[in-house]
């Protein structure tokens, strides 16, 4: 048997879960507003190592599970936002696999292709069915803002995933 006296210095793995947890929520809450990050799901296992820190006695699995099912949500809909608003601004099916299109090609070049990508990739979409420069351009709008809709969407269900997290931490 070990009867050594643990070094004041060494950190016990509740500690170290902690800290993990932090570094995860701040990259989370980064990764929101850069695409390149996924700030949604780094938060989800932020919280999910804050709850095992506690050996999940305060926050349980139901709580947990709701927050999964938020973060899936979250990335469905982000995932469609873009060609959701290429649709509503009347994008046809040669926009639509234009964008997504641009959104797989975009992610190569940095954040300048993440958000050009999906608006290039929609025009030239457009384009090459034959429909005018304004429909075309129109339906690059329509991703951009589904973009932009698709963030703030990420952005709620992160503060709201924490929110619930404290609720059930402190209530």
């Amino acid at each position: 048997m070990n009867n050594a006296v643990p070094d004041e210095n060494s950190m016990e793995t509740t500690d170290i879960l902690w800290i993990i947890s932090a570094l995860l929520l701040i990259s989370g809450f980064a990764g929101l507003l850069v695409p390149a990050l996924p700030g949604v799901l780094l938060v989800f296992a932020g919280l999910v190592l804050a709850a095992w820190a506690e050996g999940f006695a305060v926050v349980g699995w139901g709580t947990l599970s709701i927050l999964a099912a938020l973060t899936l949500a979250a990335y469905l809909f982000d995932m469609l936002a873009g060609l959701l608003g290429a649709k509503r601004f009347g994008a046809g099916k040669a926009g639509l696999i234009g964008a997504a299109a641009g959104t797989v090609a975009g992610v190569g070049f940095g954040l300048p292709g993440i958000v050009l990508g999906p608006f290039i990739g929609a025009v030239i979409g457009e384009l090459y069915a034959e429909n005018g420069l304004r429909e075309a351009g129109m339906s690059g709008l329509g991703v951009w803002i589904g973009i932009a809709l698709g963030t703030a969407i990420r952005i709620a269900t992160a503060f709201m995933m924490v929110g619930i997290y404290l609720l059930a931490r402190f209530m």
